[in-house]
């Protein structure tokens, strides 16, 4: 099963570290969020991957291009132009890199990797979202309900603490940073059949894939959610990197299943 990635958005939320580069190439530990992602499913032995490329799309194909040599220690003879290699790391990734456009909305950008998908489900999740799902459980839920679509829904941390007030203004209840307020949002991590390619018919350049296709799969009720209660983290601005980085320092990488 194939895994296609959004890669291409503009990231303006973290500009500090997206003016340079897209946001999936920001790192967390010394590697991009994107690989991270991938290190996910590639552990479930899912490494088939379609990344959907768009601004700064060319540094992300620059490292997949040149990922030996990035992960590799080199003595470099310049006179003789000679090299040798005393350690590398690999993996075991199929990268397929797509430019779906600069400023192509996300059901464009899905509809433009249609081709390379071909005729079964595939996995779909954005580059900026680790988790530390199961992707096998995942699948089998899909399987299990045999709708076009499922979503990993998940309660992310409140970005500040709750409290609970008497009328007197005593505080009854105190709960610094609680996950969620029990409603479920979108985590990304989807499994789809290829049928969702009849939710992209038409002009959908400007459409977003969570406006029209998923509500109109809604409609149809064809969209299931894969309800997943343990850690999840969307990499939306500076200070969302800087706890990843935190956690991945501190050796508490929930998500790191490798």
């Amino acid at each position: 099963m194939k895994v296609v990635i959004f890669a291409g958005g503009l990231g303006t939320r973290i500009s500090e570290e997206t003016e340079t580069r897209p946001k999936p190439m920001v790192e967390i530990g010394g590697k991009p969020i994107l690989w991270h992602i991938m290190k996910i499913y590639s552990q479930y032995g899912f490494n088939d991957f379609i990344i959907c490329l768009g601004y700064k799309g060319y540094i992300i194909k620059e490292y997949f291009m040149h990922y030996y040599m990035h992960n590799s220690d080199v003595t470099i003879e310049l006179n003789s132009n000679k090299m040798e290699v005393h350690y590398t790391s690999t993996e075991s990734f199929n990268v397929t890199l797509v430019d779906t456009g600069l400023s192509t909305k996300t059901a464009g950008r899905l509809k433009k990797v249609e081709k390379f998908i071909g005729n079964e489900d595939f996995m779909l999740t954005y580059g900026d979202g680790l988790c530390d799902i199961n992707i096998d459980d995942l699948i089998a839920y899909h399987k299990s309900h045999g709708k076009i679509a499922t979503v990993t829904a998940v309660q992310p941390e409140a970005r500040f603490g709750a409290m609970e007030l008497g009328a007197d203004g005593s505080v009854k209840n105190f709960k610094e940073k609680p996950i969620g307020d029990g409603k479920w949002i979108n985590g990304g991590f989807f499994v789809l059949s290829p049928k969702i390619f009849s939710y992209l018919q038409g002009d959908v350049e400007e459409v977003m894939w969570e406006d029209a296709p998923m509500e109109q799969l809604t409609v149809d009720e064809e969209l299931m959610a894969y309800k997943h209660s343990g850690f999840w983290k969307c990499m939306d601005a500076l200070r969302d990197k800087i706890e990843l980085e935190n956690l991945w320092s501190n050796k508490q990488a929930k998500w790191k299943n490798w």
